[in-house]
C-alpha cells in the first residue's frame, strides 16, 4: 500500500514551522523535511503558503493527501482563526479553491502539543519532578514562546484522549507578594493595562519586562537569555513565575495524567524550572 503525505504547520507568534510527514499503511509516521519562516516577515496567510510552494518543499501544498495547521490561537469552526500576537489571521473556509488542499483542518496549536504527548515525543519528554501518572487522569499541557500556551488532554468512554484547548493565558496572573506588586504596577504603566495577564508575565516579552525592571535595561528576550547566566536574579524570577503558572494550571485541570511543559527555551533547560 502507498504511503500519505501529509503536510502540517505551526504558526505561531515568531516562527511558522512546515513539516513534510509519510505516514504508512500501520499510521507509522515518519519526517521527510522540515522548513522554518519568520512569521513578521511575511503578510498573510496565503504569502506564507506561496513562500513555502516557493521554496523548493519537497511536498507541495496540492500533493498532500491532508493538510493541518495548528495556530496559535483560538479557532473557529476548524476553519478560522485571528491569533492575537498575529498581524494576519487564517481562513481555510475555501482551501481548495484558495490554496488547492485536498483535504485540511485548523486547529489550536496547543491542542496539536497536548496529542504530541501521546506520542514518541511524550514518551522521551525530560523529567522534571517525580509523580505518579494515574493513566485516566486529565493531562495539562503548557508553554511559554512568544505568548502562553494551555491545553488539557481528558481520557474518553473509549480509552482515547480529548484535547481541549484553554485561552486561560489571558486571564490575570497572581502576584503574591510587595516586590511582586511593585513589578505588576510597573507592567501597568508599561502596558498601559488595568490587568495584568500571565501572557505578560510568562512568555518572552515577559522575560524583557522582567530584566527591564530588576536591571533596568530593556532587551529582546533571546540577549536576555544570552548574556544572564542560570541563577541570575532575571530568570529566577522568570522560573518563579513559570512554575507558578504550572501548578496553578495542575491545580485548576486535576492533571493526575501528569503536567506536560512545551516550549522551553533551549538555551536553559527545563531543569531551571521549579
Amino acid at each position: 500500500m502507498s504511503t500519505k503525505g501529509i503536510l502540517c504547520a505551526d504558526i505561531g507568534g515568531t516562527n511558522s514551522r512546515f513539516g513534510f510527514f509519510e505516514a504508512d499503511h500501520t499510521g507509522n509516521l515518519s519526517v521527510v523535511e522540515t522548513k522554518w519562516f519568520r512569521t513578521g516577515e511575511t503578510a498573510s496567510f496565503g504569502h506564507l503558503i506561496r513562500l513555502l510552494e516557493a521554496g523548493g518543499f519537497r511536498l507541495k501544498p496540492v500533493d498532500a493527501d491532508i493538510v493541518v495547521i495548528a495556530v496559535a490561537g483560538p479557532v473557529e469552526r476548524g476553519v478560522y482563526s485571528a491569533p492575537p500576537l498575529i498581524p494576519w489571521d487564517v481562513d481555510i473556509t475555501n482551501a481548495r479553491t484558495d490554496y488547492g488542499f485536498k483535504r485540511s483542518i485548523l486547529i489550536n496549536d496547543f491542542v496539536a502539543q497536548a496529542y504530541a504527548t501521546r506520542t514518541v515525543v511524550g514518551q522521551s519528554a525530560r523529567e522534571i519532578l517525580p509523580g505518579h501518572i494515574i493513566p485516566e487522569g486529565t493531562v495539562a499541557v503548557i508553554g511559554a514562546g512568544t505568548g502562553l500556551g494551555k491545553a488539557m488532554l481528558v481520557p474518553d468512554s473509549d480509552g482515547r484522549y480529548i484535547a481541549i484547548p484553554s485561552e486561560g493565558a489571558h486571564a490575570s496572573f497572581p502576584f503574591v507578594s510587595l516586590q511582586e506588586s511593585r513589578f505588576q504596577e510597573f507592567l501597568i504603566q508599561e502596558l498601559g493595562e488595568d490587568s495584568i495577564t500571565a501572557n505578560s508575565v510568562v512568555s518572552g516579552k515577559g522575560l524583557t519586562f522582567i530584566h527591564q525592571f530588576l536591571a533596568g535595561e530593556k532587551l529582546e528576550p533571546k540577549d536576555v537569555m544570552a548574556r544572564c547566566t542560570l541563577n541570575c536574579e532575571t530568570l529566577v524570577w522568570a522560573s518563579r513565575f513559570y512554575g507558578r503558572a504550572c501548578r496553578n494550571f495542575a491545580l485548576e485541570t486535576l492533571s493526575l495524567g501528569g503536567v506536560y511543559i512545551a516550549g522551553v527555551s533551549r538555551q536553559k533547560p527545563p531543569s531551571s524550572l521549579p
